[in-house]
């Protein structure tokens, strides 16, 4: 059956499977007030000593690729991740991506750069938007990659 909900409620949906995913995995997990920027959950170890900030952005298509503003080239750090969250029918369970912040910001900063030497359908040139895709594979090295999270070493290299 065909996932049929608002827009809102998908991102809600989503929201609540990634931090029941953490809880499942043994991490404190809060999801913040809406008018946290940039930030949809708080999550961290049992014993407190680290600490992440989740962005999480969903879909009802299927597909590994979802749409970001231009605030997300620059806003990253080591610790503050993106869980990109697809649904396609209601019987099957959602897909999971974990990505550095760092590692979307670059993504897009270029994939955008290049969209834009492109042309209209029409020969015309494209006009800069605040919109930006971020697209992934489907054998994506980061579909439940989990751990990337709270290993601290994966986090810095990805921030380097």
């Amino acid at each position: 059956m065909k996932i049929d909900i608002e827009t809102t409620q998908v991102g809600v949906a989503g929201e609540y499977l990634v931090a029941g995913e953490l809880s499942l995995r043994g991490y404190l997990a809060a999801i913040t007030l809406r008018n946290t920027r940039g930030t949809d959950i708080i999550a961290s170890t049992k014993d407190g000593k680290k600490s992440i900030s989740i962005q999480v952005k969903s879909n009802r298509s299927g597909k590994a690729d979802w749409m970001l503003n231009k605030k997300s080239e620059s806003f990253y750090g080591a610790d503050h991740f993106y869980v990109f969250v697809t649904f396609k029918e209601l019987k099957e369970r959602a897909r999971f991506f974990i990505v550095p912040s760092k590692v979307v910001a670059d993504t897009i900063t270029k994939s955008h750069k290049s969209w834009l030497k492109g042309k209209k359908r029409n020969g015309e040139e494209r006009k800069d938007t605040p919109m930006r895709r971020f697209r992934l594979g489907d054998n994506s090295e980061y579909e439940d990659a989990w751990d990337v999270m709270f290993n601290s070493n994966q986090a810095r290299e990805a921030t380097a």
